[in-house]
């Protein structure tokens, strides 16, 4: 088997999970490029090898058992393990003005689409991959969240933290309670789970609003993709540091 380390970002076709996948290549990872619009995914990988990465595409959508299981059965034929796994994909769901999710208007269906996505998709690629994360020597698991995620900042009055996002900022809130019970399961173990916030990136996912770049934003999931053996786990980061849960 290859020393080369094998790296799977879902939702790599473009904006962060795509800058995700590129700065792990540049690192030497072989890159796993999950996504579940074909053009789009071939797209990205032809971009990506144009840039002098390995990198080879997967069919993944998140939110279906039989696409999942394939994504990984594919990852085993051709890799043969996972070392990395960043679980990108994301959602933020139907928003009204100002990109707002009102909770006295909400719509439950929209949050069950919204949790489907952000947090049960990443329970189900996570189990699907253990299998192949458990054959590296360094496995480690970065779950792309958000800082509207932090129940402690959205509770002060005095901290700026953007529009009331009902279904998107409890989703990560969830994502973040989950990426804690990983981390408590895998205790006495050599995997290394722990949840990053890009910041506010311009890419299509906020309309393009946004100070940072995809290439800023993409930063602190490549480093928690990086740890050394022995480095933190079960954590909520961003660029200055850790965010209070």
């Amino acid at each position: 088997m290859s020393e080369t380390r094998i790296a799977l970002v879902t939702g790599a076709n473009k904006g962060i999970g795509y800058e995700i996948a590129s700065g792990l290549g540049a690192l030497g990872y072989r890159v796993a490029v999950g996504a579940r619009d074909g053009a789009r995914r071939e797209s990205a990988v032809e971009k990506l090898r144009a840039a002098g990465v390995d990198a080879f595409g997967v069919p993944l959508e998140v939110t279906e058992d039989r696409s999942v299981a394939d994504a990984a059965a594919l990852i085993e034929r051709r890799a043969g393990r996972v070392d990395v796994l960043v679980n990108n994909a994301g959602i933020s769901g139907d928003t009204g003005p100002g990109w707002t999710q009102d909770p006295t208007t909400l719509d439950p269906d929209l949050v069950r689409t919204v949790v489907e996505t952000n947090v049960i998709g990443v329970i189900r690629v996570t189990n699907a991959m253990l299998p192949l994360l458990r054959r590296s020597a360094s496995p480690r698991i970065v779950n792309v969240s958000s800082s509207v995620a932090s129940l402690t900042r959205q509770a002060d009055p005095t901290i700026e933290v953007g529009p009331v996002m009902a279904a998107y900022a409890p989703s990560k809130s969830f994502l973040n309670a989950v990426t804690v019970q990983y981390a408590r399961q895998f205790t006495g173990t050599n995997i290394l789970i722990n949840a990053a916030c890009p910041g506010l990136v311009a890419t299509d996912f906020t309309g393009f609003q946004g100070p940072r770049t995809p290439e800023q934003g993409a930063a602190t999931a490549i480093r928690l993709a990086t740890l050394p053996d022995g480095g933190p786990t079960g954590s909520f980061f961003e660029d200055d540091g850790v965010i209070p849960w």
